[in-house]
Parts: structure tokens; C-alpha cells; sequence
């Protein structure tokens, strides 16, 4: 698993993980907040319009906006006032949207935002309370993977120095070592599925080797039993009504996997991870991602992607990121 990737894969994984983050976000979008009872009358199977936020079918949201705002300054070089710099475009401006319009902004995101406009440096924007564990930073964070395999190859879980940059990533916005330690899980993850292992295997081994890291460190060691259902592996066997669906960055990245390890496609992983309700835009962008990176884009379905608003910007994105990455940036 300590395999580089080629630029060639790369760029498929770029394209699979950040369209089915995308699309997954969409698909949530309508019925952001709507009961799992409700949703279990009237599952979402497709593109969905208006809704939630009254949008047009193929609407996707902050976690896709935030996402493409990491991606295109990790396409020039890893630089966090840039990172922060793009997200304010997004946030005041209503760049890196569907539709010119920022809508569903998190309360710690707005914060962290508004702090660096005061001139405040941005990796003490990030809230660091305990009630700032939303998952604002987990839901954008996928594009720091490829970088980080580009950079240290798929197996840079032996370097400290990648997961100090994953926490300053998160610590934008989220600088609690909880969300930050939710954000390295989630990467971790994510590399591992790169590394070309079977799914259940790459949960299980991406999950032991970050524990393996923030067993070491002081700062994060007393978080790890937030995560317990994920470090003593029994997230996939847990019930459904015992997975909460909620906005909290423990909740999320559960639901997340649980989706993930319950399915057996794309379609299935995101659709499940929109039916639990709640943040239903936020898990399903969370559990696209890692979906599409093992499924690949072609499992995405052509109807879906076909009234995805901005398909070709989006698109594009990747193949600028992935031509970055493969020149070293």
C-alpha cells in the first residue's frame, strides 16, 4: 500500500471522488432537514427539484462550493490564506456556486470567515470550542488526498508532516482537535481505498493507521473514544435507527461509512446515506466521495449526472487539478 499513482489513475480518482461527492451533495440538497420517517414514505431515488432551498434539480451546495474552493488553490500551491482567499469569493461573491448563489452556510464556517476578513491569521480562524464540531470542514476536504498521495504516495500516514497539514486544513474553519481528527480518519480512508484494496479492508486499515497516529499524540489521544464505534470496528454491524444523521462531524462521518459499508454501488451508497434525513446534503457529499473513489465516475448514473447544474465546470475542475498535480504544482 505504499504504491505512488499514476497521474493517469490519478486523474480518475480525482474525477470519481469529486463528481460523486458533487452529485451525492445535489441529491441531498431538496430535503435538507426532512425527518427519516418522512423520507421513508417518499424516498428520494434521483434528482429531486425545489425542495429544501426551492432550487432546480442538479443543485449542489456549500460542501460542493467548499470543496472546489480547496481544489483550485491546492491546484496552485498549498497555501492557506489562498484557501481562506477562495472561500470569502464563495461566501461574499457567490463564486465556486451552482448558480451565483451561496445559500446553507454553517455557523462555525460563517465565523472563521468573518474572523479572517478582520485580518485575523487563518489558522486561528477556525472555532475551537466544543460546540464548533459541525462538519463544515470534513464535508470539503476530500481534494487534500489526492495532493497528499501526489506529494507523500497513497501511504502518507507515516508522515506527521501530512497530517499536521490535514489539521491545518480543517483548522480553517474547524480547529477542534475532534473535527481535525475526523478529517485525518476520513483521509486516511480515502488513501487506502487509493491504494487499490478491497472496501471493507481499506476502512478497516485506513481507520487502524491513523489511530496508530493519534495514539502517539497528546493532543488527540483522549478524542479517539468519540470515534469508538469506527476504531473497534463495528460501525457496519451498528442498526440503521442507531445512526444518527445529524450535522455533528462524529455523526457524519458514521453515517457516512455505515452507508459505504452497507451498499454495493454508487447509486445505493449515496441514496441510502439522503434517506437517513438530517443533514442529508452533508453525509451524502461525505459518503459520494469515498462512493466514487471506489466505484469510479462511470458508476455514477447518466441521468443523474445529466441535470448535475455546471457539469462542465465542474468537470474541468478535476482535469485542471489533476494536470496540476501531475506537474508537481
Amino acid at each position: 500500500m505504499d504504491r505512488i499513482l499514476s497521474m493517469a489513475d490519478l486523474g480518475k480518482r480525482v474525477l470519481g471522488g469529486i463528481m460523486g461527492l458533487a452529485v451525492a451533495d445535489a441529491l441531498g440538497v431538496p430535503v435538507e432537514f426532512m425527518d427519516r420517517e418522512v423520507l421513508a414514505r417518499d424516498p428520494v431515488v434521483g434528482m429531486r427539484s425545489y425542495g429544501t432551498y426551492n432550487k432546480p434539480a442538479g443543485t449542489w451546495s456549500d460542501d460542493t462550493s467548499m470543496t472546489l474552493c480547496l481544489m483550485s488553490s491546492l491546484s496552485k500551491e498549498l497555501n492557506y490564506d489562498e484557501i481562506m482567499r477562495n472561500l470569502l469569493k464563495w461566501y461574499r461573491t457567490g463564486e465556486f456556486t451552482a448558480d451565483g448563489d451561496t445559500f446553507d452556510v454553517g455557523t462555525t464556517t460563517r465565523a472563521a470567515l468573518e474572523r479572517f476578513e478582520k485580518g485575523i491569521p487563518a489558522l486561528q480562524c477556525g472555532g475551537y470550542g466544543e460546540y464548533d464540531n459541525g462538519n463544515g470542514s470534513l464535508m470539503r476536504i476530500l481534494p487534500l488526498v489526492f495532493y497528499l498521495a501526489a506529494r507523500y504516495g497513497v501511504n502518507f500516514h507515516e508522515s506527521s508532516e501530512a497530517f499536521e497539514i490535514i489539521h491545518n486544513v480543517s483548522a480553517l474553519t474547524h480547529g477542534h482537535p475532534r473535527s481535525q481528527l475526523a478529517c485525518g480518519l476520513y483521509l486516511s480512508v480515502a488513501a487506502v481505498i487509493l491504494s487499490g484494496v478491497g472496501l471493507e479492508v481499506a476502512v478497516q486499515v485506513g481507520i487502524e493507521k491513523a489511530v496508530e497516529y493519534y495514539g502517539r499524540q497528546p493532543l488527540f489521544v483522549g478524542e479517539l473514544d468519540h470515534f469508538s464505534r469506527l476504531t473497534r470496528g463495528h460501525i457496519k454491524a451498528t442498526p440503521r435507527a442507531e445512526i444518527s444523521s445529524s450535522g455533528y462531524v462524529v455523526a457524519s462521518l458514521e453515517a457516512a461509512l455505515w452507508c459505504l459499508l452497507n451498499t454495493h454501488d454508487y447509486p445505493s451508497c449515496v441514496l441510502e446515506a439522503v434517506n437517513l434525513g438530517g443533514d442529508t446534503d452533508t453525509v451524502a457529499a461525505i459518503a459520494g466521495g469515498l462512493a466514487g473513489l471506489v466505484y469510479g465516475y462511470e458508476a455514477i448514473p447518466q441521468n443523474w449526472l445529466s441535470v448535475l447544474r455546471r457539469r462542465e465546470y465542474l468537470e474541468n475542475a478535476c482535469h485542471e487539478f489533476s494536470q496540476a498535480l501531475a506537474q508537481g504544482i
